[in-house]
């Protein structure tokens, strides 16, 4: 149960460098849009590269080279999706999802609540998280793609300094420049 040979051991840390070097050449080659939090696919993408690298450290039946080149099927794929999305509205519309609006002026949006299945007590920590104590003190609580709520605070009244205030001017050095 703790310990089956040296030979297992020994295999995983070879395979294990070997795939792990290979899935950080193969990230760095295919870009950041890989592995950013953009969308469900973006996900899948993800959860499959750490599954699949798994299978290959502890799965004797999974070759190496089998697991590179899932690596690179995965990310090939990723790839393809994200080129397609970019050059074709419809084609994008139909593997992305928009942001959505959850919270406005105040008021909770019960229908979008009920359709993305958030709930009240989401938003409300979302609003201390940032910052906010009611829902009243912000003008938007957005659901965006990547799962995320983004949380819009109201503009400072008309003749306030809003955030300049907390803008210190820092002078230069006397005889700099």
């Amino acid at each position: 149960m703790f310990f089956d040979n040296w030979f297992g051991i020994l295999r995983v840390l070879v395979v294990g460098t070997l795939a792990y070097s290979a899935l950080v050449v193969t990230l760095r080659i295919s870009g950041k849009r890989t592995l950013a939090k953009l969308n469900a696919f973006d996900l899948v993408v993800t959860v499959a590269l750490g599954s699949t690298l798994a299978s290959v450290l502890l799965t004797e039946s999974v070759a190496l080279l089998e697991g590179i080149t899932a690596f690179a099927l995965l990310v090939g794929l990723q790839y393809v999706v994200a080129w397609f999305s970019v050059r074709s509205k419809r084609f994008s519309e139909a593997v992305k999802s928009e942001p959505t609006l959850l919270l406005h002026r105040g008021r909770f949006l019960e229908g979008s609540l009920r359709e993305q299945r958030v709930t009240r007590e989401e938003i409300l920590a979302s609003l201390r998280g940032a910052g906010a104590a009611e829902p009243a003190d912000v003008a938007a609580v957005v659901l965006e793609t990547d799962g995320s709520m983004s949380v819009i605070k109201n503009p400072p009244p008309e003749g306030s300094r809003g955030t300049l205030e907390s803008v210190r001017t820092v002078q230069a050095p006397e005889g700099a420049g």
